[in-house]
């Protein structure tokens, strides 16, 4: 397959509660039984990635959680191909640690490991297990340095770095990982959380969006790459709902929203917001999202991947002509839906792509 096709993506449900913060049924579980299943699953179907999730205390539905980097390496064992990214905090993880972490998964697996670099937005969280909240930008810019020094100890010997937040002296890291350094995402809709995947980032995560919505946003941080000299791909986070009829697919979109739990989707929304609100242009993600949109904690519905496959399918076309590289899915009952996706959608996906590189082809001929 073509290294110009879109990637996919899924959230690995290593916490509790699912995807969405609703009381509808899901058929979804936080157990490693169930995700190793998943992730041969979703390795079947066609998924590039899997996502694990970073969280240390109970909250909006998710009263369980599993330890994200762990995990993943066990998701990376029951599989051959998938990648699994691991998502991991600046501030509980160190880059000297997490360097190691990262390296011997590296080794073990093949090169399938990646991370996930969350500044954090939940202050809670963080007062939590003692760790301090830092400003927002602040956040970012120790996450910059973070990143910086992980790239620094995976492709250097006598690695020395001077910054505001960590500081090495002559380190050199054996064994180095296989890849040449591990990709490196980040997510934030915030400048800080753009500029710093502008600078330093593999990838750059948006929250959900409208099409227009998404360009926007991709122009802008493609821009300051290039500026920058510097490449950045962009996934963008979608709740996929795809059933054999649009009206099955909106009637479960409505039955999500209708049994939302709205205790625990306000004090989402209410956290989220706070923590935008001290940026500097006091926005970031959630800043724009109602209630119906947070009941999918980031965004997803916005994106619109909820129809037939014909429609899901030429939706994703859309977001890759507008410069997306990765969707990353979420899903109500994940088994059987990234199966589903799998058989249905993602051969349309490939059908249509091949169709605009043919038309792409013949006008330049």
């Amino acid at each position: 397959m073509s290294q110009d096709t879109i990637k996919f993506a899924y959230w690995v449900p290593n916490v509790s509660g699912g995807l969405v913060v609703s009381k509808i049924e899901q058929r979804t579980d936080w157990g490693i039984d169930y995700n190793r299943k998943l992730a041969q699953i979703a390795e079947a179907a066609g998924f590039d990635y899997a996502l694990s999730q970073v969280r240390f205390t109970a909250g909006y539905g998710a009263e369980y959680q599993h330890e994200s980097v762990a995990f993943s390496h066990a998701l990376l064992a029951a599989t051959t191909r998938l990648k699994v990214i691991a998502a991991v905090l600046p501030g509980p993880w160190t880059p000297s640690v997490l360097a190691k972490q990262i390296a011997t998964i590296d080794q073990l697996t093949g090169g399938r490991v990646a991370v996930n670099i969350v500044s954090g937005w939940f202050k809670g969280e963080f007062t939590a297990i003692g760790e301090p909240w830092l400003e927002h930008d602040e956040r970012y810019r120790r996450s910059e340095e973070f990143i910086t020094a992980l790239k620094g100890i995976w492709t250097t010997d006598n690695f020395t770095f001077r910054g505001d937040f960590y500081r090495f002296h002559d380190y050199t890291l054996k064994p180095k990982p296989l890849q040449q350094h591990p990709e490196i995402f980040q997510g934030g809709s915030s400048r800080a959380a753009r500029d710093m995947a502008a600078r330093v980032s593999d990838w750059y995560f948006t929250n959900g969006n409208t099409v227009e919505g998404i360009k926007a946003q991709v122009d802008d941080i493609q821009a300051k790459a290039a500026a920058n000299n510097h490449k950045v791909k962009v996934g963008v986070n979608a709740f996929v709902i795809a059933r054999d009829t649009e009206e099955e697919a909106r009637a479960v979109l409505a039955q999500i929203i209708d049994q939302a739990d709205p205790e625990a989707v306000n004090a989402f929304g209410d956290a989220a917001k706070q923590a935008g609100k001290s940026s500097p242009e006091g926005e970031g993600n959630w800043a724009k999202s109602s209630f119906e949109d947070l009941v999918q904690y980031n965004d997803g519905f916005k994106t619109n991947l909820i129809g037939t496959p014909q429609q899901i399918a030429e939706r994703i076309v859309a977001l890759k002509a507008v410069g997306v590289d990765l969707v990353l899915a979420g899903f109500l009952h994940f088994q059987e839906e990234v199966e589903y996706f799998g058989r249905k959608v993602l051969p349309l996906v490939r059908e249509l792509e091949q169709r605009k590189a043919a038309a792409k082809t013949a006008a330049v001929a």
